[in-house]
C-alpha cells in the first residue's frame, strides 16, 4: 500500500512538459535534502492533494482546474520559504528554485501557446470543418467510419495534439449517426486510442512526449521507434471492436464547406514552424519554443497578408489614430492567440510549481527510491502508464521527469509510450476521452468505455511487447 500511495503521488506530483526540479532526490539547486517530515511539509502535501481532488471533481463543481492548483502553488513555496527559514536555510536559495520552475514553464508555455495559436487559425480558415464536411458526405458505412475516423486520430495527432483530433473525428462521428447509441459509443472508444496512440510517437502529439524531448531525455528521431508499438496499440482493439460495429450505409449529409483563403499556406507554415523548432533544438542547441516563436513569426506576417488579400475595408479614425474595421473582422492572429487555451495553460503553471516545491521538500526523492529502486525501470514504467488512466497522464509524465531516474533510452520511450496511451484504459485518463465525454453526452460515458477496457488493455499490453522486442537494444545503458 505505501508503494502505491507513492505511486499515486508521483502522478498527482506531475502535469506537463517541463520540470520543476533537476533531480530525483535534488532540488533545483542540485542540494540533497529531506524536509518530508517538517510541519510544513506535511502541510505543502495536504494543500496540493486537496487542491487535486478539485481538478478531478471539475466536472461536478464546474470550478476550472487551473483556479485549484494555482492557488495550492502559492501556498506550497510560502511553506518552503518559511521551512527553509525554521532550519537555517537562505533564504536566497528558495528565491533560485522558484525561478528555476518559473523559467521551465516559460519555456513550455511558449511553446504550446505558439502550437495552440496555429491550430485556433486552420480552424478559423475551416481546414477541419472542410475535412468534417468531406467525410459526412461520401455515405460510407458505419464500421468504414470506424475504421477511417480512427485512422485519421491516429495520423492527425502526431501533428495536431490528441485533443484537437478527437474533437475532429468525434464531431465526424456525430454528424454521421448521431442516434445510434451503440456506434457512437464505440466509435469514441476507437478514436480516443488512436489518438493517444497516435500522439505518442511524436513528440509534438502529446505534452507528455513534448516533455521527454524538451527535457533532451530522447532526441527528436527516437520518437519514431514506438511507431509500431503504438499502431499495435490503437490496431488490436480497433480490430476486435470493428467485429461488433454494423455494415449499415447511414443517409449522407450534403453538407459542404470550403476551406478559407489561405488554409493551405498556414498548414505548410504550421510544418514550416515545427522544422524551425526541431531545427532549433537539434541543430543550434536553442530551446524549441524559440523555434516555435520564430513560426509564430511566419504567421503573424501571412495574417497581414490575408488581411490585404481579402481586400477588407478600413477607414482611419484621427481622433483616436487607430485602424477601424467596417467590414467583416479580418483575420486576426491574436485573435487566436487569446483563443488559447488559457485554462490548461494556467493549469500547467501551478501543476508544475507545486511539483517543484514538492520537490524541494524531498517528496519526488521519496516516491524515486519506492517505485524504481522498489520496483525496477520496466515494471515501474508499465504500472506508470497504468496509474495515469486514473490520474492523467500529463501529471504522471511530469512527475518521472522530476524524478529523473537513471534509465537508458529504451525505459524513456517506454515511460513516454505508457504514459501516452495508458490514458486510453478508461475515459478520464486522458484529455481526448475527457472532452468527447461532453460533446458526446449520454452516448459515449465513462460506463461505455469501461466496458471494452479489457480489449484496450489487450493493445495496451502488446504495444508494451512490441517494444520491448522491437527496441530491446535500447534497453542497454
Amino acid at each position: 500500500m505505501k508503494i502505491l500511495f507513492n505511486t499515486l503521488l508521483l502522478m498527482l506530483c506531475s502535469a506537463l512538459p517541463v520540470l520543476a526540479g533537476e533531480g530525483g532526490g535534488e532540488t533545483a539547486a542540485g542540494v540533497m535534502r529531506d524536509l518530508t517530515n517538517t510541519t510544513g511539509g506535511y502541510a505543502a502535501l495536504a494543500f496540493f492533494v486537496l487542491a487535486y481532488v478539485f481538478v478531478i471533481l471539475e466536472e461536478k463543481t464546474h470550478l476550472r482546474k487551473s483556479k485549484p492548483v494555482m492557488l495550492a502553488a502559492g501556498i506550497i513555496w510560502a511553506l518552503l520559504a518559511l521551512t527553509y527559514r525554521q532550519v537555517g536555510i537562505p533564504a536566497e536559495e528558495a528565491h533560485n528554485a522558484i525561478i528555476h520552475n518559473i523559467s521551465e514553464y516559460a519555456e513550455l508555455m511558449l511553446f504550446l501557446l505558439a502550437a495552440m495559436t496555429y491550430i485556433n487559425s486552420m480552424d478559423e480558415r475551416n481546414v477541419f470543418q472542410a475535412l468534417r464536411s468531406w467525410l459526412v458526405s461520401r455515405g460510407f458505412s458505419l464500421r468504414l467510419v470506424f475504421w477511417i475516423t480512427g485512422f485519421l486520430a491516429f495520423i492527425i495527432s502526431p501533428v495536431a495534439d490528441n485533443l484537437t483530433t478527437a474533437l475532429l473525428m468525434g464531431a465526424v462521428v456525430m454528424a454521421v449517426a448521431e442516434k445510434n447509441k451503440k456506434f457512437v459509443a464505440i466509435a469514441c472508444i476507437n478514436v480516443v486510442v488512436g489518438a493517444n496512440a497516435g500522439g505518442a510517437f511524436s513528440p509534438f502529439g502529446d505534452i507528455t512526449t513534448l516533455m521527454v524531448w524538451q527535457k533532451g531525455q530522447a532526441a527528436f528521431g527516437d520518437f519514431f521507434y514506438l511507431f509500431f508499438p503504438s499502431l499495435l496499440n490503437w490496431l488490436v482493439p480497433a480490430t476486435i471492436m470493428s467485429f461488433f460495429v454494423s455494415r449499415e450505409v447511414p443517409e449522407a449529409m450534403e453538407e459542404k464547406i470550403h476551406m478559407k483563403f489561405g488554409a493551405r499556406r498556414i498548414m505548410f507554415l504550421f510544418l514550416l514552424t515545427i522544422v524551425t523548432a526541431v531545427s532549433f533544438h537539434n541543430f543550434l542547441d536553442l530551446p524549441p519554443a524559440a523555434g516555435m516563436m520564430l513560426g509564430l513569426a511566419y504567421l503573424g506576417f501571412f495574417s497581414y497578408y490575408i488581411k490585404i488579400r481579402e481586400k477588407r475595408a478600413y477607414e482611419y479614425d484621427k481622433p483616436l489614430g487607430i485602424s477601424l474595421n467596417v467590414g467583416d473582422d479580418p483575420f486576426d492572429m491574436f485573435k487566436r492567440v487569446a483563443r488559447a487555451e488559457w485554462d490548461t495553460l494556467l493549469f500547467f503553471y501551478g501543476v508544475i510549481l507545486c511539483v517543484g516545491g514538492l520537490s524541494e521538500f524531498g517528496y519526488l526523492a521519496l516516491v524515486s527510491h519506492q517505485m524504481y529502486d522498489g520496483l525496477g525501470a520496466t515494471s515501474a514504467n508499465v504500472l506508470v502508464g497504468i496509474l495515469s488512466a486514473i490520474v492523467d497522464n500529463i501529471p504522471v509524465m511530469f512527475a518521472v521527469l522530476t524524478m529523473d531516474p537513471a534509465m537508458p533510452l529504451g525505459q524513456w520511450l517506454l515511460v513516454t509510450l505508457t504514459a501516452g496511451v495508458g490514458g486510453s484504459l478508461l475515459s478520464i485518463g486522458s484529455a481526448a476521452g475527457v472532452a468527447l465525454m461532453g460533446t458526446a453526452r449520454g452516448r459515449y460515458t465513462f460506463g461505455a468505455h469501461l466496458k471494452w477496457a479489457p480489449v484496450v488493455a489487450l493493445g495496451y499490453a502488446a504495444s508494451i511487447y512490441a517494444h520491448l522486442f522491437i527496441n530491446a537494444r535500447l534497453f542497454a545503458m
